[in-house]
């Protein structure tokens, strides 16, 4: 799938941005995210998204993909900064899966 750009409109980025995390941060995590994971939603394929932001901080994303004419899109539901728990369990997740995929 070729990705063309992030989709950002008056409907979610007023819901991303409330929590503090800015749209650059925002990108920046979902393109340097090595672990996903399908967030089961009824009307649409969404995915779960943790990773550092630049000033490390980790941020949560979930995003789902949009199929336009001009190509797919990456359209950000929603976001925010992790609590040191959700970091560790994350962390935890991310190797096991890692190390699954590697064998």
């Amino acid at each position: 799938m070729q990705v063309i750009g992030f989709e950002w409109d008056s409907g979610n980025w007023p819901k991303c941005g409330k929590h503090g995390v800015d749209r650059q941060e925002i990108e920046r995590a979902v393109r340097v995210a090595d672990f996903r994971v399908v967030n089961p939603h009824p009307s649409e394929e969404r995915w779960r998204i943790a990773a550092p932001a630049a000033s490390g901080r980790y941020v949560f994303v979930v995003i789902a993909y949009r199929e336009t004419p001009e190509g797919t899109f990456i359209r950000p539901i929603s976001a925010r900064y992790m609590h040191q728990e959700e970091v560790d369990l994350y962390e935890q997740q991310r190797q096991k899966a890692l190390a699954k995929s590697s064998k």
